[in-house]
């Protein structure tokens, strides 16, 4: 009996000792949580609007082509379709032909931004990418694209998916300002970054952006971790 109190008053001790070491536990968890970066590839660390555009002209000289300073919308195609009906076809079969992915161009700091990220601290990096319907070369290209910019390492970093909203993340670096799904409600922040197409929309306030590979996405990396 005479036992009791004293066991009361240690327990009663160790709750206090206790809250405080799960307290700071907490705190050190949040900082050192693991972040997960999923990076869009077409238009966000390769140039898919540059290379169109150099393919098209090249195939069809005598067509009227869209200027990158003209882009207006997402959809390449519903451009070129809105300025003539057949042309609307015509730039469908550039991405859909041998070459188109494997050549682009990495955009200007996209894949040093990449590697740095995937160096840092608790932080896990994927190449999340929508494959074309028309998958004859464009899976494979994506692939071979990943390895000769960013390494043979990264292929075990890549998502191919044709909806993004299934994939866990913390962030969403992509071009595409709408991005839907079958899940309304995705786990990762969307953060637009900025192409040719979409530096006309008007500011979205709920939305971050990223002006470029130059501008601060490693504050936006950060944010995430407090």
């Amino acid at each position: 009996m005479t036992l009791l109190p004293r066991i009361v008053r240690w327990l009663e001790r160790g709750s206090v000792s206790l809250h405080f070491h799960y307290q700071s536990s907490a705190n050190m968890c949040t900082k050192n949580r693991r972040l997960r970066v999923l990076v869009d590839m077409d238009g966000v660390i390769a140039d898919f609007e540059g290379g169109f555009l150099k393919k098209f002209k090249a195939r069809y000289p005598n067509e009227p082509f869209i200027s990158l300073e003209d882009r207006r919308g997402f959809w390449v195609s519903t451009q070129y379709g809105d300025m003539r009906s057949d042309l609307c076809d015509k730039a469908i079969s550039i991405w859909e032909s041998k070459n188109f992915f494997i050549d682009l161009e990495p955009l200007p700091g996209g894949v040093e931004a990449v590697k740095e990220m995937s160096k840092m601290e608790n932080t896990d990096v994927f190449i999340c990418t929508s494959p074309i319907k028309h998958y004859s070369y464009c899976p494979y290209e994506k692939y071979a694209w990943v390895e000769k910019h960013l390494g043979p390492e990264f292929l075990e970093q890549i998502i191919l998916t044709r909806d993004k909203t299934i994939v866990t993340g913390d962030i969403l670096i992509d071009d595409k300002p709408d991005i839907l799904g079958v899940e309304p409600n995705p786990s990762w922040e969307h953060v637009l970054f900025t192409a040719c197409h979409n530096k006309h929309l008007p500011a979205n306030p709920s939305q971050r952006r990223l002006l470029s590979w130059a501008d601060d996405w490693r504050a936006v990396l950060a944010s995430k971790r407090q």
